[in-house]
C-alpha cells in the first residue's frame, strides 16, 4: 500500500481566525494518523514562479485514509473554522 500526501498552498487573509482551524485540523489529523511534514515554514524558490505563503504537506499511511481525514466531520468543523480567514488550494498525491 502506497503511502498519501495532502499538500496544501494557504494564504492566510485573517491570522487570528485562522489559529482556530489550525487547531481544529490538528484533531482531525491525528484521528487519521496524519504526520506532518511540513506546516507553514520558512519557504525559498529555488526555480520558477511559485511562491507559496503558507506550504503544509502531510503524510498519510495510504490514499484511503488521506480521502477519510478530508471527509471527516473533524476536518468539516475545521474548514467551517477556516471560512473567510484563508484561501486553501490542496492537492491530493499519492506516494512511492
Amino acid at each position: 500500500m502506497a503511502s498519501a500526501y495532502i499538500i496544501a498552498n494557504v494564504d492566510v487573509t485573517d491570522p487570528t481566525q485562522y489559529e482556530q482551524y489550525k487547531k481544529l485540523s490538528t484533531i482531525a489529523m491525528q484521528a487519521q494518523g496524519a504526520e506532518v511534514c511540513v506546516r507553514g515554514g520558512a519557504v525559498q524558490v529555488l526555480e520558477g514562479d511559485w511562491n507559496p505563503a503558507r506550504l503544509v504537506v502531510l503524510k498519510f499511511p495510504s490514499v484511503e485514509q488521506a480521502k477519510a481525514f478530508y471527509a471527516s466531520t473533524e476536518y468539516e468543523a475545521a474548514k467551517a473554522a477556516r471560512a473567510g480567514a484563508a484561501v486553501m488550494r490542496m492537492i491530493l498525491v499519492e506516494g512511492v
